[in-house]
């Protein structure tokens, strides 16, 4: 019987070693062991110091940033961050194993580094104090679309920048424009409440392990409608819609909300219904989703 080949280990940063160079090696001298990604937490730690770099460029990090970090891993992009001259960092890590790393960089940053350990989507985020206004993170690709969601809503407290590292699959989606197959309600949500772009692809030697997948780094902003990723109405719209990619808008939506007359209501708002969710421009969901609250103006 073969063996599984393990993947090779991740190396741990140094204590006060602000560059995040790291060395692999045995537990010795610096009292660090190499740490094992999880495949379950979605951990591929980010080695490239010419992405790390531009990363943190494209942030724009000045002391008025209190940036949020989920998933930091062996710290190497949290060190570089705070490096850069940030005010304040929290870094949000559900990997226990790491818990001992992080607590020396939390003492070696005092009081700009808050370490929270907990699961990123049950953490009470909206608590955090002080209150981000920018994401800057890998994030494990498992939990990708609904951390998002859940983060979408703190745009009205402030959270209104994101610079994420994503699978490339996921990318593409949040990407995708109208008339295309790739498009589904994240997108449009984003779109709808600002804007989001690629800003560059990352190949995946550029992590350990290597994963089998392309990666690319996306900058959302938030600029308008800062309430409508919380808003029930929107997201229930959204999902029934795209529910069924092959039927039609108003096969999607029949009996949503009680209505009775999809046709009408979507040829009311300016749309086919006899196209799918997929075809319609973000003005056209707006167009939707105004005429169900009563035409009110959003």
């Amino acid at each position: 019987m073969k063996r599984r080949a393990r993947s090779r280990p991740i190396p741990m940063l140094n204590k006060g070693n602000e560059s995040g160079e790291g060395r692999e090696g045995k537990e010795g001298k610096e009292g660090k062991e190499n740490i094992w990604a999880k495949r379950r937490l979605g951990q591929n730690f980010l080695v490239d110091r010419g992405v790390l770099g531009a990363i943190v460029e494209r942030a724009g990090v000045s002391r008025d940033d209190v940036i949020l970090e989920v998933g930091p891993g062996n710290g190497v992009l949290t060190r570089a961050l705070l490096g850069a001259g940030c005010g304040h960092l929290h870094a949000v890590e559900a990997d226990l194993r790491l818990a001992e790393l992080l607590a020396v960089m939390e003492a070696d940053f005092a009081p700009r580094l808050s370490v929270v350990l907990g699961d990123a989507m049950k953490v009470p985020l909206d608590l955090l104090s002080p209150f981000p206004n920018k994401l800057v993170s890998n994030i494990p690709y498992n939990i990708t679309p609904p951390l998002l969601w859940r983060l979408l809503p703190l745009a009205a407290r402030g959270l209104t920048y994101m610079l994420c590292m994503v699978q490339k699959e996921a990318a593409e989606r949040l990407t995708a424009a109208s008339d295309t197959k790739a498009r589904y309600p994240l997108g449009v949500t984003f779109e709808a409440m600002g804007g989001v772009a690629v800003v560059r692809s990352v190949p995946p030697e550029c992590f350990r392990p290597v994963p089998r997948v392309e990666s690319a780094i996306v900058e959302i902003r938030v600029e308008r409608r800062v309430d409508l990723a919380d808003d029930a109405l929107w997201r229930g719209l959204l999902r029934q819609a795209f529910r069924q990619r092959r039927k039609t808008l108003a096969n999607n939506l029949r009996g949503f909300r009680g209505v009775g007359d999809w046709p009408a209501v979507l040829e009311g708002a300016g749309v086919d219904p006899r196209i799918r969710a997929e075809d319609l421009t973000c003005e056209e969901w707006l167009a939707v989703h105004a005429a169900l609250r009563g035409g009110a103006d959003i």
